[in-house]
């Protein structure tokens, strides 16, 4: 089996077509000629991140500006001048030069005119300002604030704050999410109607859309999903909404060779709902939806086997709908319900710390309030637990809007701002180039409320654990 440093954890649609940048390998007239859309959303801004006044392709989102990584040559259909594709309306200074025409409007062209004020660029997601063109190099553009590194086509949320990205394709919750190659993955769950998905959606964080993976070998919900190297591995589920409905079968997708998902040895407990952490190239497996009880396992990748390892602790029996990650060697499991699988069940404060080399849990500090359904997952050697669900919770539809983070060499707890809007009905997220992400969710307690809603949260990273 690997050692080596500890290793954070990390869909059938329309795929939107994106022209490459001008800086890349882009033709020299791009998607579209004089005259052509210039896309469905036709956002342009001279901060932007995309090249001079190019053309997208229909449909493509029509995002455009000065220097970003979709620009296609003259005779598009924005200039790059801070043009606001939604309402047509220049950002202030923004004034185009010759033939400069309005993104977004069927029909009308430009040279890509230049913008009298570099800095009057309005992006298109958060009105926030730059010019640096791609995030990677965003706080040298004036006005920008975002980090090295962040989205290419959407700003930062400032620090300590929420902002937003692309909704998804469709709406979920009860589905698994995780980050493989740069890409952001959710796996199964179910919209409001209850029917079960097979579906894997896939978000790019640099061009901020969504497009369909290679579907899940058959429905699922409430699975676990963990990354390892550049693999992605998806850990028991929910094949059904009555009767024997758990599932002990783990698969394995490659995204280079993404014709399929491999089956792997099957967990040695069936179980939904629970939730894994990753230490170097082993996948540890906690809880679960009875009768898989506080079952905790651990897959060794190089070995492709598993091994039972010590429950839970039994105070809180049958743990479920839990957070998890592993910090500094060591795995951290948060909240959950208890004595059963609903969301009417009691639910738990609880933070569970297992060390794999005394093979042997501990107690951490309570969280600040019991909550099941959360979500959670490792930021700066912090970690991050929000949302979740209850009964009688006091909260707006009995979702709690809670995000708390947890300290490990301190053994703290601080509360963060609360969630714009509550959600529940996730396992697993994504921390990447400085942000975290929340896809989806349910937005209100039980399963019938699934969301396109895609929100981010960006840590402070002068407030470190590690």
């Amino acid at each position: 089996m690997k050692s080596g440093s500890n290793r954070p954890i990390r869909g059938w649609f329309l795929v939107l077509p994106l022209v490459l940048s001008s800086c890349g390998a882009s033709a020299s007239r791009g998607n579209t000629d004089a005259g052509t859309a210039a896309g469905t959303g036709g956002i342009t801004a001279a901060g932007g991140r995309v090249g001079t006044g190019g053309a997208s392709s229909p449909g493509a989102g029509g995002m455009l500006g000065m220097g970003g990584s979709m620009a296609t040559a003259t005779g598009g259909a924005a200039a790059a001048a801070g043009t606001s594709g939604v309402a047509g309306t220049t950002g202030t200074g923004g004034t185009t030069a010759t033939g400069g025409g309005t993104a977004g409007v069927p029909g009308t062209t430009g040279t890509g005119g230049a913008a009298s004020n570099p800095d009057a660029g309005v992006d298109a997601f958060t009105a926030d300002t730059g010019v640096g063109g791609p995030d990677a190099a965003r706080d040298a553009g004036a006005g920008g604030t975002g980090d090295a590194g962040s989205d290419a086509s959407a700003s930062a949320p400032p620090v300590g704050q929420y902002g937003t990205r692309a909704n998804l394709m469709l709406p979920n919750s009860e589905m698994a999410v995780a980050e493989v190659a740069g890409k952001i993955y959710v796996v199964g769950g179910y919209p409001s109607s209850r029917v079960i998905q097979a579906t894997v959606q896939v978000y790019d964080p640099v061009a901020n859309t969504w497009a369909a993976g290679t579907a899940y070998p058959f429905p699922i919900h409430h699975p676990v999903l963990a990354t390892v190297g550049a693999k992605l591995y998806s850990l028991g589920g929910q094949i059904a909404m009555s009767g024997v409905i758990d599932t002990n079968r783990t698969f394995e997708f490659d995204p280079a060779n993404p014709a399929a998902w491999r089956e792997l040895p099957a967990m040695p407990t069936a179980r939904g709902a629970g939730a894994a952490a990753v230490i170097d190239d082993k996948i540890y497996v906690a809880g679960g939806r009875p009768p898989a009880a506080n079952a905790f396992a651990v897959y060794d990748v190089s070995d492709n086997a598993w091994t039972p390892l010590p429950v839970l602790p039994q105070q809180f029996p049958q743990r479920n709908h839990i957070a998890a990650t592993a910090i500094g060697g060591k795995i951290y499991i948060a909240g959950g319900r208890y004595n059963g699988g609903s969301f009417g069940d009691p639910m738990t404060d609880s933070l569970d710390v297992f060390d794999p080399v005394a093979n042997t849990w501990s107690p951490g500090m309570r969280m600040p309030r019991a909550r099941g359904g959360v979500n959670g997952v490792a930021a700066y050697g912090c970690f991050h637990v929000w949302g979740g669900e209850g009964t009688n919770t006091g909260e707006p539809n009995d979702v709690f809007p809670d995000h708390d983070v947890y300290n490990p060499r301190t053994n703290t707890w601080t509360s963060l701002p609360r969630l714009p809007t509550p959600v529940h009905g996730v396992t697993g997220a994504a921390f990447l180039n400085g942000l975290i992400y929340i896809p989806g969710g349910g937005t209100s307690s039980g399963g019938s409320s699934g969301s396109l809603l895609f929100q981010v949260f960006r840590p402070d990273p002068a407030l470190r654990c590690d």
